[in-house]
């Protein structure tokens, strides 16, 4: 049970792993892929707000004129220092103005002091001296920063003898570009715990489902355990009409097997034993006691011996046949007709004994038994009635159909049963009368075959009025039959 159990309990832990092994996956690759979207968004974000600075830079130097003084800007320097008061930066956004490579003018109210990390200064001073504006990607100890540099260099007709005023200049736009990711970041560490939670209640609801789905194989388990040879009337309960509730069944037709498996062998050992006893017994005892050198003494117990084998033989033949009863090739149905098997089982049973045998009711059309066993049932029938009647007296035999059933008969003018024992004659090695031959296995194996059948067996008597018994059958539902009721009576 305990290897069962552990059987259970592994796969239940594998499903749950599956589930929430496949919601984990789920969640990961739609989080990354959202987060990988939305950092998309927030690079193309930063790079059209430069590029709008950058644009709105351009234009105020295409214009060419200082909107405070209305006059055209001396130099580059000027343009930059204009730009810088005109353009404000947003958040994790910074400003420079650089002449020469070097910076010449700062914001005050930047988020970002770009003036501050010399690293980028630095890396910017190349980009300033340039020919053209260029967005870059530049990282340094502090951080990493996306930025657009435009340079603008020296009109060629302004006035010569300007001095300073004819350096070039670059005004540059920046953004702490992993500042802005991690403030974008936070939302997706609010996403990973409310993953965490999701799959902590994924994996409880799986559990408890895994668990109500595996709660059958637990009770199949369980039930096993406590099934023995002694006691196998324990069963699974079913319930539902699923996949499950039909494994169960299956289950519990199988323990229904089981129990009559063992019921018929412990039954058949039963009988073995109960009846072989008595005439192994009687040898033994008469050898033991034989005189050898007596010659009419070693016939007697030679003949004695051989009479009780024989009556060993024919119950061991009776119990092949009771045990071989619950195997699904011990009746082989197919379509027989119903008239000559009646005319077949009256030819064999008239020469069983000195009786007025008649056929009372003979049926037509046809029926799918089997004819060796129906006829087989019918011979011990008749058997049974030759042997509790008189010489002489009548002993009947019919077979008629009655709605979807075949209902054979054999009715004897014989002592008749009891009451009492009507009931109990169809029980193994059960005799109404004790003085009468036999092992008591003639009527068990006829209830036998009717059940094989699907059919039963009834006995109807009075003491001193004989007995009728009757073999019903099922009738195949595309027979077509009817029954003729003119007697065939015969004289023997």
């Amino acid at each position: 049970m305990r290897r069962v159990l552990l059987s259970a309990s592994s796969v239940r832990t594998r499903i749950l792993a599956a589930v929430v092994g496949l919601a984990a996956l789920a969640l990961v690759v739609s989080g990354y892929t959202v987060f990988y979207l939305q950092l998309m968004q927030v690079q193309d974000r930063i790079d059209a707000e430069l590029e709008a600075d950058a644009r709105e830079f351009v234009v105020l130097h295409e214009v060419g004129v200082d909107p405070s003084t209305g006059e055209a800007f001396a130099s580059p320097s000027d343009l930059v220092r204009t730009a810088m008061e005109r353009i404000i930066p947003t958040r994790h956004e910074g400003v420079l103005g650089m002449v020469d490579g070097e910076v010449m003018y700062t914001s005050p109210v930047a988020d970002v002091a770009l003036e501050d990390d010399p690293e980028l200064v630095a890396s910017l001073g190349g980009y300033a001296t340039a020919e053209r504006a260029q967005f870059t990607t530049i990282s340094t100890e502090l951080t990493t920063y996306r930025a657009v540099v435009v340079p603008v260099q020296a009109s060629l007709d302004e006035e010569p003898g300007a001095g300073n005023n004819q350096a070039g200049a670059a005004f540059v736009m920046a953004y702490d570009q992993s500042a802005e990711r991690a403030q974008f970041s936070g939302v997706f560490v609010t996403y990973t715990g409310v993953a965490a939670f999701s799959l902590l209640v994924v994996a409880l609801v799986g559990w408890l489902v895994a668990g109500r789905l595996l709660h059958p194989i637990r009770l199949l388990a369980e039930t096993s355990h406590r099934i023995t040879q002694e006691d196998l009337t324990e069963r699974i309960p079913v319930t539902g009409n699923d996949d499950l509730a039909a494994m169960t069944r299956s289950v519990n037709d199988m323990l229904d097997r089981l129990e009559g498996a063992f019921t018929a062998q412990a039954h058949l050992i039963h009988d073995v034993s109960h009846e072989l006893r008595t005439p192994l017994t009687i040898i033994r005892g008469h050898l033991e006691v034989l005189h050898t050198d007596d010659h009419e003494d070693v016939l007697a117990t030679r003949e004695l011996a051989l009479d009780e084998l024989q009556r060993m033989n024919r119950v061991i033949d009776d119990l092949t046949t009771l045990a071989q009863a619950d195997r699904p090739d011990f009746v082989s149905p197919v379509p027989v007709d119903l008239g000559t098997l009646t005319d077949e089982v009256y030819d064999k049973i008239f020469a069983l004994g000195d009786r007025r045998w008649l056929v009372t009711e003979r049926a037509e059309g046809e029926a799918v038994i089997d004819r060796e066993r129906i006829t087989q049932a019918l011979v011990q029938l008749a058997a049974n009635a030759v042997k509790f009647s008189p010489p002489g007296s009548v002993v009947s035999l019919g077979s008629r159909v009655q709605e979807d059933s075949v209902i054979f008969t054999v009715r004897d003018q014989g002592a008749g049963i009891a009451a009492e024992d009507l009931d109990r004659i169809f029980d193994r090695f059960h005799r109404s009368d004790t003085s009468q031959p036999g092992s008591g296995l003639g009527l068990p194996i006829v209830k036998a075959i009717a059940e094989a059948h699907s059919g039963s067996i009834h006995a109807e008597s009075e003491v001193g009025s004989g007995a009728t018994f009757s073999l019903i059958l099922p009738q195949s539902a595309h027979s077509s039959t009817h029954s003729e009721h003119t007697p065939k009576d015969t004289d023997l």
